[in-house]
């Protein structure tokens, strides 16, 4: 039995991951900590019982001597519970964005030192990770790439870490920048949206959205869209599930869900 705690229990991610651990037979959700917390003891949504609830991560570590900890939360404070994570050995799976390149660095090196495996994924949804897969194959073959990424409007971030993962797996894949449209006159500021390596990247926030992606490549006379949309947020559950699985078993730090799916 895996024992998990949920750190960003409150939010919408947080609440799904506390639903799907009660439903999986080898994991056992320990404990939950939010910054919102009031309580001590947080009801688990299949109404089988109740778990350690705090503001306080060291101190429901403390109480429930978890195998792992899940982190859907905000960037500041996913450094913090990285960082005891470490202190404690205890090991963890990031859902949340951000983060750069010295604090993955940070990570991979501590993550060694200390034994213990820590899986980063800017998406768990299997489909939005094949559709990183795919485009990265088909940029190869086109010279043009703009990217359209739609969220709802409560999301705090633009873009997402999905569209930026997906133009960077391109841009590796074709081996140079894509090329990018000069134009003449824009006559509204920033509506060609944001740019990474000659891929455009738009964001769309309106509320009717979850998580919503397009990507589309061109060349003379052709184009290609690779679109993927996330109707529920049930759709990153098999993915996280899969994660601890995988991450009790390694030492250092995994990123990226393709990792895992072999991709």
């Amino acid at each position: 039995m895996i024992k998990v705690i949920v750190h960003g229990a409150a939010g919408n991610m947080g609440c799904q991951t506390l639903q799907a651990l009660c439903s999986d037979a080898g994991m056992q959700a320990v404990g939950a900590v939010d910054m919102k917390a009031s309580q001590d003891r947080l009801p688990l949504p299949d109404g089988s019982g109740d778990i350690p609830y705090s503001t306080s991560l060291e101190t429901i570590i403390a109480k429930t001597e978890p195998d792992a900890i899940v982190d859907f939360s905000i960037k500041e404070a996913s450094v913090a519970a990285m960082r005891l994570a470490l202190k404690h050995r205890v090991n963890m799976v990031i859902g949340t964005t951000g983060f750069s390149a010295s604090d993955i660095e940070e990570f991979s090196n501590s993550s060694q030192q200390a034994g213990i495996g820590v899986l980063i994924a800017p998406n768990f949804s299997i489909g939005a990770v094949l559709m990183i897969h795919l485009a990265a194959i088909a940029a190869r073959h086109f010279d043009y790439a703009e990217i359209i990424e739609m969220h709802h409007e409560k999301k705090a971030d633009a873009p997402s870490g999905t569209a930026l993962s997906t133009a960077q797996a391109m841009v590796q894949s074709r081996g140079k920048p894509f090329d990018y449209p000069r134009l003449k006159k824009e006559t509204l500021a920033g509506t060609r949206g944001g740019k990474h390596d000659g891929v455009g990247v738009h964001s769309v926030r309106l509320p009717g959205l979850l998580a919503h992606q397009e990507v589309i490549l061109g060349t003379l006379g052709q184009t290609l869209t690779i679109r993927h949309d996330t109707i529920s947020r049930e759709a990153f559950m098999p993915g996280v599930l899969m994660a601890i699985r995988h991450v009790v078993k390694v030492k250092g730090l995994v990123y990226g869900l393709d990792k895992i799916l072999g991709l």
